[in-house]
């Protein structure tokens, strides 16, 4: 669901600047999940061939920010140089994006869980594209501000094998403050979906500090190897405050956790996260995942990573499988299996937004392993 409010290559008319609806205005009980994403985020995604990623800075496969000068290079050189896509898919999507927005959209669109986002987007064609599409799926947009400026953008780009290198452009981008968070935001919510970001962490605390005055429990994801290797130190503390109830990291986070070795014990890293954590999770590509939660520690195997085209957001919809079953009650390994399912469905297609034929493959794997299936009419 959403795929229909993306764009591809050239915009469509643009809706009306989005306005911050009063509550009184539009009565509704509180959404069941938050995420904070402080700038909203626009995702150029794209297939292309190794010898591009050889050409900007940054490791392969990870996350480095960068300029609008060169990201304006970098979706220059896509243009010239795009892979021929699958006849079923269209060579670059743009749609909005980041991890925070991409579980919240796959709680709403794929789980029926009331989501809202609280963040701040631009006055600009690329905030109207994320308010379009975020809305489409339903997520709840009352705590998003539009502000005077531009709208972060990033460049996604992935290659033959499906693996996915990020590029994004926050430095000139409208973002919310941590003098304009209002406890209005949080109350009434069960959940708030943090996305790890040193350069945010005034904004991070904050927020976290509110909704636990409020009650939420806080699921933190580790953003990237390139974020937790730099500011590890800063994590720990982050970790140490006893205040993120859910982590999630992936192989190359969980191994930069553990000091940057080659080798290195993914179970020790669960053990290490489950000291802070009520609930952890190491996920695994191709091998699945293992979580912890109390002394309980289960593994659960991958779901669809043969027909992986793409990774991006691969992490995020695992995240929103898990927590549905977070929220749902369920046991542990249920949740590890749901997450399996949803994560495995984002993968079949280019994005970090799962397609409607896509969510009901997930429905197929989720009712053969006897799962319980989201009641999409209360949504």
């Amino acid at each position: 669901m959403g795929a229909e409010a993306e764009h591809r290559t050239s915009p469509s008319p643009a809706p009306p600047p989005l306005r911050r609806i009063d509550s009184a205005d539009a009565p509704a009980p509180p959404p069941t999940v938050l995420g904070l994403q402080l700038s909203a985020l626009i995702d150029h995604v794209a297939r292309v061939d190794w010898s591009l990623l050889d050409r900007i800075p940054g490791d392969r496969g990870g996350s480095q920010q960068v300029s609008i000068e060169e990201l304006n290079h970098i979706l220059a050189e896509v243009n010239a140089q795009i892979l021929p896509a699958r006849v079923e898919l269209s060579p670059i999507r743009t749609i909005a994006g980041g991890s925070v927005a991409n579980t919240i959209r796959g709680l709403s669109a794929g789980f029926g869980i009331s989501t809202g986002i609280i963040g701040a987007c631009g006055d600009d064609s690329q905030g109207d594209l994320f308010v379009s599409n975020m809305s489409f799926s339903g997520v709840d947009l009352t705590r998003l501000r539009t502000k005077e400026g531009h709208t972060a953008q990033c460049a996604c780009l992935v290659d033959a094998s499906g693996n996915r290198t990020m590029r994004p452009c926050l430095s000139s981008a409208v973002k919310l403050q941590a003098n304009e968070f209002k406890k209005e935001d949080f109350k009434g919510s069960k959940w708030l979906v943090v996305r790890y970001a040193r350069q945010n962490m005034e904004q991070i605390l904050e927020a976290i500090r509110i909704a636990k005055q409020e009650g939420l429990l806080v699921s933190l994801d580790l953003a990237s190897f390139e974020m937790v290797r730099d500011y590890r130190t800063q994590l720990i503390d982050l970790l140490e405050t006893g205040n993120i109830d859910l982590c999630f990291a992936n192989e190359d986070e969980a191994r930069e956790l553990l000091g940057g070795e080659l080798t290195f014990d993914p179970e020790e890293a669960l053990a290490f996260l489950g000291k802070y954590c009520k609930w952890a999770v190491v996920t695994l590509a191709s091998k699945g995942c293992i979580a912890k939660h109390g002394k309980q520690v289960v593994q659960v195997a991958a779901t669809g990573e043969r027909n992986a085209v793409d990774a991006t957001g691969a992490g995020d919809l695992f995240a929103s499988g898990f927590l549905y079953g977070l929220v749902k009650g369920l046991p542990l390994e249920e949740c590890c299996k749901l997450g399996a399912c949803s994560g495995g469905s984002v993968v079949r297609a280019l994005g970090g937004e799962v397609r409607p034929e896509n969510w009901q493959w997930m429905y197929k794997q989720m009712n053969a392993s006897g799962l319980l299936l989201p009641d999409l009419k209360k949504n």
